[in-house]
């Protein structure tokens, strides 16, 4: 699995935290993690509309499997990222909705609060947070007893949400061109889904 790391400005200053963390939550499953930024010493502000535009555009074309994200509540960026094809984000503000987002909802983007409620120690329930969020299997259905009945709701989120979402192309020919032209000025997100997109749209 190749995981991206990718946040708003506003919270620039977490991502070496926020990278690092992931990467030792999902190193004993020997999956990839990428830094997309946005970087501490970055000058340039993205908004968590125009990182999640970002995302979408990672997961669509299918350059990486699963985003770590957020912003400063995490609500703004899960929200954006849930009105755009190919994510299905969830709010993660603890361990617990980690644990049961991973293994009931079986999204492929992680919003994380970073600033609301993230005070002394926070980096330890950050830690945790993306521990649990990559423990065990992706939408196998939690409690076992009930495993099936989640899987089966699982499945028809994703196919709702391929169904009510609009395709990425038709999507980039209707954004706010200032929008899309900002986009494509990402230069390490675009030569990323150059090199490794596999599918040039999709609506999920």
């Amino acid at each position: 699995m190749r995981v991206g790391v990718i946040q708003a400005s506003s919270q620039r200053d977490k991502n070496p935290l926020i990278y690092e963390c992931t990467k030792k939550a999902v190193g004993r499953h020997g999956h990839e993690v990428i830094n997309f930024g946005v970087f501490p010493d970055e000058r340039e502000d993205w908004t968590y509309v125009e990182t999640a535009l970002l995302i979408s555009l990672l997961l669509s074309r299918g350059a990486v499997d699963f985003i770590v994200t957020g912003c400063s509540s995490g609500q703004g960026m899960m929200l954006a990222c849930n009105s755009l094809p190919g994510v299905l984000c969830g709010y993660l503000p603890t361990p617990q909705d980690a644990f049961l987002f991973g293994r009931i909802n079986g999204g492929n983007a992680a919003s994380l609060p970073l600033g609301l409620g993230f005070g002394w120690m926070g980096e330890i329930n950050l830690q945790c947070t993306l521990d649990k969020l990559f423990e065990g299997g992706f939408g196998v259905g939690w409690p076992p007893e009930e495993a099936e009945r989640k899987r089966r709701d699982a499945g028809l989120l994703r196919k709702l949400s391929g169904i009510t979402k609009r395709g990425m192309p038709e999507c980039l020919e209707r954004y706010p061109r200032e929008l899309t032209v900002k986009a494509l000025t990402r230069g390490n997100v675009m030569e990323y889904i150059e090199k490794f997109g596999k599918v040039a749209g999709g609506g999920a």
